[in-house]
């Protein structure tokens, strides 16, 4: 109940959010995700760089989300701990930005098993304390069965990352 209530508090304070399939097409889509934050854009930024805080343990390998680390910096490592010494490389940053924007390179999920690759950014507008945060993930390549088949489910799994990241950033808590 209490996450629940915290959900609805942190969707309360987000100003706007919209969220789509904007493309799908055998070879590759994109997910897009909007939202306005009452917060500034320094302090979004901080946010992406600790996706532990709020990403969920669910869309993880290890099962753990405190396992997740970001390295927000060109050449920095998306990656997670596995048990036993193990890891996983999920992205790399190719731009990172402080109060302006991040983006990685390479496939999250079921994606990593197959001859897909995206960019996942997230472009970062500050106006009157307010911040306009967007998320995109553009994924292109090959995947038995297309890869428009795949898109529903990845944008669903990256909007519920983005509203828990939301949450984290205006209440210090991810849902």
């Amino acid at each position: 109940m209490k996450h629940l209530l915290i959900t609805a508090a942190a969707l309360a304070l987000t100003t706007t959010a919209h969220a789509e399939v904007a493309d799908a097409q055998p070879n590759g889509f994109q997910v897009k995700r909007t939202a306005v934050l009452n917060a500034p854009a320094d302090k979004v930024y901080a946010a992406l760089s600790q996706p532990s805080q709020w990403w969920s343990k669910d869309h993880t390998w290890s099962g753990s989300a405190a396992n997740l680390s970001l390295a927000p910096m060109a050449g920095g490592c998306f990656c997670e701990k596995l048990p036993n010494g193990g890891s996983v490389m999920h992205m790399t940053v190719v731009y990172a930005q402080p109060g302006k924007g991040l983006r990685l390179f390479g496939a999250l999920g079921p994606l990593q098993t197959s001859g897909a690759a995206g960019h996942l950014g997230w472009t970062l507008s500050e106006a009157d304390g307010k911040t306009t945060l967007t998320q995109t993930y553009d994924v292109g390549g090959y995947m038995k069965g297309g890869l428009d088949k795949i898109a529903p489910a990845v944008d669903q799994v990256l909007s519920a990352q983005f509203d828990r990241l939301t949450a984290y950033v205006e209440t210090g808590k991810a849902p």
